[in-house]
This record gives C-alpha cells, structure tokens and sequence, in this order.
C-alpha cells in the first residue's frame, strides 16, 4: 500500500508496494545538497524577474492575501477564463478523449495502458465536470459520458465482495493485479474518499444523476473500512493470500479523503484530526508533517502538495458540510493554514535559489516510473523517493497539475511564473505532460488522467471558485434504501434516520482543545466558528492574533442590586 495513493500507474508497468514492503531508509547528509531540517536562508543571491519586483503588482498580491468574506472573494483567482486559458483547458480535455474507452466508459490512468484506479477515475470525473461547466462538451455528451460511467462503477466487480479493488482493466472493467492482469490485490480508502468527493460533487450539481450515483457506494461494506475511533482502513493482500487491514493515509492525504466519507454521513473524527503533528523549519516557514513515526507505523510521512490543492480547489478548505460563511472563509481553518505554509515555502526556495518549485508526485519516463517529490521527507527537505524510498534527485520536476493549481488558489507573481512554466507543456491532441525536469533535461512525456483532470479543476475554479456546491436538497436514496432492517447495519452504513438524544451528562462534558490551537495560526487569521477554528485573510507574512477574550460583567440580578445602593 502507498502511503498517498496506493495506486499507481506506469505506461508499461504499474508500481504498486504494499506497507510491509517500504524501508526507512536513512540518507546521508551528503547524498542531498540541501538535506538539512533547519535551513537558514541566506541574504538574497538571485535576481528576481522583473513580474515579481515590480511595485505595480502589489496591489493585485494585497488583494489576494486579504480575501474578505464580505465581498463574497473565494481565495486565489477569480474571473473569466482567457482565450489561451479556455485552450488550455480543451487541451487537458483532448487526453480524456484520446484515452477514452467506450466500452466501460472509463479512462486510462496513463497513456495508452489500459488500466486505471478508483482516484484516477475520479479525477476523469473532476475532467467531466469541468469540461461541462466550461461548455467544453454539451450536456448531450456530459450525460452520455457519465451515465456510461456511472453503470461500470455500479457493477465492479468488487474486491472480496467488499468495496472496488485497487485496479481495473479500462477496456473491459474486470479487477486486474498490478500486472493488469485478472486478479485482486485491496483496496484503497484513500482512493475511495477522492471517489466518494467526486461522486458527492455530481450529485449536488446534478441530481438528476442522483439515483445512479447513490446506487454506487451502497453496494460497497464499510464494517472494516470505518473503525469505531472514526479512523479510516484500507487492506492489502499478504504472501499467503490473506487480507490485512492496515490504517492509511498521513498528514494532507488522511483528511482529504476523511472528508470524501463524511461527505456521505460516516463519522470519521480520528481521520479528520490531524494529530499527531510535528513541525519542520524550512526557510524560516514551520512546515507540518505526520508525526506518527515511520519506523513504527511502517508508512513514510511525504509532505506533498497535491492533497492541500485538492481540498482548496474542490472544496475551499472546508469542512465537509454547507459552510455558513461563504467565500473567504476556510470552516476548517487549519487546512488553509498548513496549505499556505505548504506554498509559500516553495515560494521562499525559488527565491533564495532561483529553483522554480511547484512539488507533487508524479509519474516518470522508465524505471522508477514514479516518485514521491516532497517538500519533506525522510528527515530530509526536497526529498525526491521512488516507492522503494530510493533518492531519485534526478526525478524532481515543477509539476504541471501542483503549478496550475497553486496559480489558481495563490494570485501573486510567483504563480504567475509558475503558469508560464507549464502552460505550453502539452500537445493539442493528447493533454498536458506530467511536468518539467528541475535539472534541465525537458519534459516528462507522459500524460495522465489525474493531471489533465487536476489542471481542468483548476481552471473551473478560476470561474466559479471551490467545485463543491451545495444545491441539492431533495430525499436522498442514500439516507432511506432499506431503514428500518438490518441490511443498512450489516454494512456499516451511516443512519441519518436515527438521531441520538443528548446526554444528561454532556453539560460536564470536558473541552478539547484543538489539535491545531488559535495561537499556532501565523498566516491566516482564525475565526472562531461552532465547529471549529475557521480561517480567511491568509498573507505572506507572518501575522500575530490576539485571541478575542469575552468581557467581564456582573449578572443581571447582581447589577439591580447594585443599582438601588
């Protein structure tokens, strides 16, 4: 099981490793030239382009980091798309045409192998939409795609009669192994919570569709994926053919998809929590990573950009429910917190380096055909791992889908840089390239559906702002298939149609304070919300907040006392 997403797809081979198969390897000091977790930034040694230094942009960067609620301002960019961006945007859709597989109605993960995961499916679906919205294709070809689509996921054939394995032979929707061959090999829940949010997106934006997508996961058993503590549980197959249920996920990915099950009523708090957490120092910038220990937990803690982009671009950093505050305002402050830290400090290596940043993981030409391009990893800062956890440096690339991304969720010059870079990496019959070489040595010739899919909802975001819209209120097939039998308990689903009476005793009840607390917000300014700490007003700078204390004043009685003295 990958640590992020146990799925992987090459163009020939698919890499897949499962948690007993990673060593913690340890890197010397010498194998990476800035492998230090404290870095000092030196005094400023390259020179900046002229977009970045010019004092007319200011004003543009100042309005980005001050989104007001108010206004009705989302984070990052927002405006129509351009002629040159709407061309990008049909050509990220030209791979899903290229790649299409008529009879399933589903899409290669990568090139032309046949072979795909429930997250790759899911970013064709985040593809679909935002081609729709975009008036890329017309609803006649939207509802001809997604209904095709929708009748191969309601029929997979699932892992051990369980929940859909982790691979599927595009052309002819069976269960294949990590040879695409007929097989089985677990099941991810990482990659069933990005299904769970894309499937909960059209629903809301379509519920025409409603029936059809409902009818997916109510086929699937949540009794080993959920577990009482609300953590979430994928399984692998061992030596002897027995399945293992292991816990996975770490910090950004767990959450992100956490909230995929909560979209659809499973309580799911030991997964939305981020504990334990641990802080590295990186260009003066506290960068969050799972502090649970790799040597005992057997998964290794990447600190990767793509699941902070995916929760901002989808979702506004949200939490997993209608946010009262609108625009501006991150319900779940702490993922707009860590997200800025996670961009700015590639920002602030661009600018003490002049290396263009923008890291992701992301597949690649040949042996090892993927690696993990972390922020942090393994102890070690701009830790580039192949899947054996083997220091691939000449792997780094500015990925296209996390440079795209981070241009739509951050309007300052930097991202504009960033556009640049990867805007013209594609072919116009084929898609965009997973990205570009940090050494020199050009492109990655390869085009994937979860970056053509990713770059696609970037750009809708551009025009509408975060995808998950909250528009349909009408009796869920969800919430009432089978109440009042068993059926719903023998899998695990959740009971809307069930609701617990408040306990005598909750009036005593103990408050726990947040895993990320008020006075550990430096970019983003907390809110204190019903639900939680909520965040907006996010700067480049660090800020300080004084956590607003509630005014002292003497009980109505006691005050007419003191009144007739």
């Amino acid at each position: 099981m990958h640590l992020f997403r146990p799925a992987v797809l090459a163009t020939s081979l698919l890499v897949i490793l499962s948690t007993d198969q990673f060593s913690h390897r340890a890197q010397s000091q010498n194998s990476n030239p800035e492998a230090s977790t404290q870095i000092t930034p030196p005094a400023p040694s390259v020179d900046l382009p002229a977009a970045l230094t010019d004092p007319a942009v200011q004003e543009r960067q100042d309005l980005m980091f001050s989104s007001k609620p108010a206004e009705g301002k989302y984070f990052g960019r927002h405006s129509a798309l351009t002629e040159r961006e709407m061309t990008m945007a049909r050509t990220a859709w030209s791979y899903f045409v290229k790649r299409f597989q008529p009879e399933t109605g589903l899409v290669n993960a990568v090139g032309s192998y046949p072979s795909t995961t429930l997250w790759d499916t899911a970013s064709y679906m985040s593809a679909l939409v935002s081609a729709h919205e975009l008036g890329i294709i017309d609803k006649r070809e939207f509802d001809r795609r997604a209904t095709k689509l929708l009748g191969t996921l309601r029929n997979l054939d699932l892992y051990r009669g369980e929940a859909p394995n982790k691979v599927y032979n595009t052309e002819t929707g069976e269960k294949v192994n990590y040879a695409n061959q007929p097989g089985e090999v677990g099941f991810s829940v990482l990659d069933m919570g990005r299904m769970l949010v894309w499937l909960r997106i059209m629903k809301e934006r379509y519920p025409y569709l409603a029936n059809g997508i409902d009818n997916v996961p109510m086929r699937w058993n949540y009794c080993n994926i959920v577990e009482d503590d609300g953590r979430l549980f994928g399984s692998i197959v061992n030596g002897q053919g027995e399945t293992r249920y292991v816990q996975e996920g770490r910090l950004g990915y767990e959450e992100y998809a956490a909230k995929g099950f909560a979209l659809w009523g499973f309580d799911v708090a030991g997964a939305l929590d981020p504990a334990p957490l641990a802080y590295t120092n990186i260009y003066d910038v506290d960068v969050p990573y799972d502090g649970r220990d790799p040597r005992v937990f057997h998964n290794q803690n990447y600190v990767l950009t793509e699941s902070y982009l995916l929760d901002g671009l989808e979702m506004g950093w949200d939490l997993p429910i209608n946010d009262p505050d609108g625009p501006g305002v991150a319900s779940q402050g702490w993922r707009a917190e860590f997200a800025h830290r996670i961009f700015l400090v590639q920002q602030r290596r661009f600018e003490q380096t002049g290396i263009i940043t923008a890291r992701s993981e992301h597949q690649v030409e040949g042996k090892p055909y993927f690696v993990y391009d972390s922020v942090f990893a393994d102890g070690y800062p701009w830790n580039t791992l192949d899947p054996s956890d083997v220091y691939q440096p000449d792997r780094a690339a500015v990925a296209a889908k996390a440079a795209i991304g981070m241009w739509a969720l951050w309007d300052v010059p930097y991202t504009d840089l960033l556009f640049e870079t990867v805007a013209d990496l594609s072919e116009e019959d084929g898609g965009f390239y997973e990205g570009l070489y940090e050494n020199g040595n050009g492109y990655i010739p390869l085009q994937t559906a979860n970056n053509n899919g990713i770059i696609l909802a970037a750009l809708l975001y551009k025009v509408q702002g975060p995808i998950m819209q909250f528009k349909n209120d009408n009796t869920s097939f969800w919430d009432m298939a089978y109440s009042g039998t068993d059926i719903r308990a023998n899998k695990c689903l959740p009971e809307p149609m069930v609701q617990e009476i408040t306990c005598c005793s909750c009036a005593n009840a103990v408050q726990i304070e947040p895993a990320v607390p008020w006075d550990e917000f430096k970019y983003c300014k907390p809110l204190d919300r019903e639900n939680g700490i909520a965040a907006t007003d996010c700067r480049p700078e660090e800020q300080v907040f004084a956590k607003p204390e509630p005014r002292l004043v003497l009980p109505a009685a006691c005050r007419a006392d003191w009144s007739t003295q």
